[in-house]
């Protein structure tokens, strides 16, 4: 028999614990706030199935780590009457419209709600580095949807993106997976050179990553054009002159902003392997995501991730 105060034989009773507040309680999940803009992905480059897998991809991660999140996808380069790969202006135009037609329909209905205000859209450039030609269509598409949007900056230079050429390296057999060099591989690179798009502008941005790359990998990095006829060559070139025997490149890129082609070629007039695009990495979504918070100025919790 048990008393309310334990059991009649005295034994003690597990009782639960009552929840504790402060270090490592779960979170509360942030989610987007109601009424939020969407979040409209500008891709750039020719469409393309893959191209579609990898923004779709991105979005996914993206709306992994902010539940409820309005994503969408526009397409810098799509023909104008494509329902497969929707242009950027029309995605603009298309979420400003529905934004109106909610509003109407909830004046119809009754509700005292108040005139639509503020962007609605927060467009997020599909780019690890700046390309002053890209960004100029990408502002012209939202100037043609005569959509409220908002433009954020690229996605670099940012720590995650030194992380994710890091692990790109170390897939092609170009790099030690680990930070402490535990352990050795025989094709590992002594020299990188970081291929990135949209000219002198971009190769320095490209090298801010690059001094993380290298305090990464421990030997040294720098960063060319793919842009520009024979940068790539002319940097492995550089590096050889300094010491460096085996080199590798590594592309700053996350994959549909350079034309088919080109970063193979640049490899190959380097004498150098090459590792893979960024791609859909998970950092490239989280910092897509990161651009669209610091727009509306929230932050998103990670899930799952304890408060200290």
């Amino acid at each position: 028999m048990s008393s309310p105060t334990g059991p009649a034989n005295g034994l003690p009773v597990r009782m639960p614990r009552p929840r504790q507040p402060g270090r490592h309680r779960r979170p509360e999940p942030v989610v987007a706030p109601e009424g939020a803009p969407a979040l409209v992905l500008a891709v750039p480059g020719t469409p393309s199935s893959a191209v579609r897998a990898l923004a779709e991809e991105v979005i996914s991660i993206a709306r992994s780590e902010l539940p409820g999140l309005d994503a969408r996808i526009g397409y810098l380069d799509a023909d104008a009457a494509s329902m497969e790969f929707p242009p950027l202006d029309a995605v603009l135009a298309h979420a400003a419209a529905e934004r109106t037609a909610r509003y109407e329909q909830a004046r119809a209905a009754g509700q005292d709600v108040a005139a639509p205000d503020g962007p609605v859209a927060v467009v997020v450039p599909l780019l690890a580095g700046p390309d002053s030609a890209l960004i100029r269509r990408v502002r012209q598409a939202v100037m043609d949807s005569r959509a409220a949007a908002e433009l954020t900056d690229v996605l670099g230079p940012h720590p995650l993106l030194a992380e994710a050429l890091h692990v790109r390296l170390s897939e092609a057999g170009l790099a030690r997976a680990d930070r402490a060099r535990l352990f050795t591989v025989a094709t590992a690179a002594d020299g990188i050179v970081l291929a990135t798009v949209g000219g002198e502008e971009a190769v320095q941005a490209a090298g801010i990553t690059g001094m993380l790359l290298a305090a990464r990998l421990a030997v040294p990095v720098m960063a060319a054009a793919l842009d520009q006829e024979g940068s790539i060559a002319a940097m492995a070139e550089q590096l050889r002159g300094s010491g460096s025997v085996q080199l590798a490149v590594a592309p700053y890129l996350i994959g549909p902003e350079v034309a088919d082609g080109l970063l193979d070629a640049a490899a190959k007039e380097a004498g150098c392997l090459a590792a893979e695009p960024l791609g859909a990495y998970p950092a490239i979504g989280k910092l897509v995501l990161s651009q669209y918070a610091a727009a509306l100025g929230i932050t998103p919790q990670p899930q799952g991730s304890p408060v200290h």
